[in-house]
């Protein structure tokens, strides 16, 4: 192969471009990332999963979510909340993110060319860096497309930023709107619906799938579905929105079913699925293909059908999720660079930050059995914990399924308060191999919500006595 002049050029400086290119790095690698400098950190750190989860976190404290079952439904710490309430925590945290990724890279020896990329040939890209900045051309012996994705659009859907928007458009909404349709019933528009439906705005959820995400555990959906009825959330599940139109004399959105039906609101919220940034990379140059939405296929290894150039992240498709980003990213360097390793795709944790979370690792009872497996289920509650009493959690709950005969782990189930932290207890288990007794043997910190791996695992060993 002919040296270039990098060891690795990543293309993107999202969770999947920088763990690969800092893993590069560490094993005395020549890495350099093309991003815009401005937008170091992706999509997760400027229009994805940091800003949400701050905008969640923003919301859940100024609403006093929280706290309504001690101080009753009308608590707030805030009265009168505004978009510019929440986005001040959002724009804080993404700042600092900002500087933290920066100073990583520049830690690591890691170089950044501002610009976006496009192929040349297959070690070969050219960086335009912006109108009246001229061109400068990278060459690299591996090459990492880590490009993310952005919210897809269709022509049916006018989106004008300010009643009709994208989850990338929210923040720069005038006003909060009294009511939403949230188009896209996917993770995305979920985590949307809760956080207006905790704001006390009216909000319909319309899907054209029956079910919400399919992946997860029923009985978990449907404890989220009963609490976000709770709040009234209007569920319109298998309905495909044909068209929508703005009244302008109304100032009223209009939104036709393929059923037929036409539901209005303020505004609408458009959450289905995203679109790869790949379509502004040339791959003709370098003979990938990529899909209908420009996802691009690869390997066990995240090699595309271009052997020496790789891609990982959100650009690859389901997960999706910036956790699984980061590692993806890592085992692509190891193993374009001598030290391969794969992931083990039982053991992925999922969160989902709703209102209330929902976290998952394993399989659930509706895989188990499809599969013919026998399992058994351990339950327990938040309102038997003392820390889900003082939290306010009167609906969280944990479920253990495991083998009847052997004790064996087969997945961990949580909707409530905190479930993203703790499921990672779980998954550290069955990574070692630990059986169901495990659980019940040990001491955990009281009150903690830790503890409910003891008390459903006591749970499901009285149902085998």
């Amino acid at each position: 192969m002919p040296k270039h002049e990098y060891d690795l050029l990543v293309i993107g400086s999202g969770p999947a471009g920088q763990k690969a290119a800092i893993a590069a790095a560490k094993m005395r690698k020549k890495v350099v990332v093309v991003d815009r400098k401005a937008l170091v950190g992706g999509v997760c750190v400027h229009t994805g999963t940091i800003p949400s989860k701050t905008f969640r976190e923003a919301v859940l404290y100024l609403t006093g979510f929280s706290q309504r079952s001690f101080y009753g439904r009308d608590y707030r710490v805030k009265e009168n909340i505004t978009i510019q309430d929440l986005m001040f925590r959002v724009n804080a945290v993404i700042q600092k993110e900002h500087e933290v990724i920066n100073n990583q890279l520049r830690r690591n020896q890691v170089a950044v060319v501002d610009g976006f990329a496009r192929f040349v040939d297959p070690h070969t890209v050219d960086v335009s860096p912006g109108i009246g900045q001229p061109n400068c051309r990278v060459t690299a012996d591996h090459v990492l497309i880590a490009c993310g994705t952005r919210p897809a659009h269709t022509e049916a859907i006018p989106l004008d930023g300010k009643r009709i928007f994208d989850s990338d458009q929210l923040p720069d909404i005038e006003h909060l709107p009294r009511e939403i349709i949230v188009a896209g019933a996917g993770v995305v528009g979920l985590e949307f619906a809760c956080m207006f439906a905790a704001l006390n705005v009216e909000v319909t959820l319309v899907d054209q799938r029956p079910t919400l995400l399919e992946f997860a555990d029923r009985e978990i959906i449907e404890s989220l579905v009963f609490q976000l009825r709770g709040r009234g959330t209007i569920l319109r599940l298998g309905e495909k929105v044909s068209s929508v139109k703005i009244d302008e004399d109304r100032n009223r959105v209009s939104v036709k079913m393929e059923s037929g039906k036409t539901i209005h609101s303020e505004s609408l919220l458009y959450t289905v699925g995203r679109q790869a940034n790949t379509d502004s990379l040339n791959l003709e140059a370098v003979g990938i293909e990529p899909a209908s939405r420009g996802q691009l296929k690869v390997n066990e290894y995240f090699q595309t059908s271009v052997p020496h150039i790789y891609a990982a992240g959100d650009v690859i498709g389901f997960p999706a999720l910036a956790s699984t980003s980061m590692e993806q990213g890592r085992l692509a360097s190891c193993h374009m660079f001598g030290t391969p390793s794969t992931l083990n795709p039982n053991l992925l944790p999922y969160g989902i930050y709703t209102i209330p979370e929902i976290s998952m690792v394993g399989f659930t009872e509706e895989h188990l059995t499809r599969e013919r497996i026998p399992y058994e289920v351990g339950v327990a509650k938040y309102e038997e914990l003392a820390k889900g009493q003082m939290l306010g959690d009167e609906h969280g709950m944990l479920k253990i399924l495991f083998c009847p005969e052997k004790f064996k782990i087969l997945g961990v189930h949580i909707i409530g308060d905190r479930a993203a932290e703790i499921i990672h207890i779980g998954q550290a288990a069955m990574s070692l191999g630990a059986p169901l007794q495990y659980f019940r043997d040990t001491v955990f910190n009281y009150p903690t919500l830790a503890e409910a791996y003891k008390v459903a695992a006591l749970d499901g060993l009285n149902k085998l006595s």
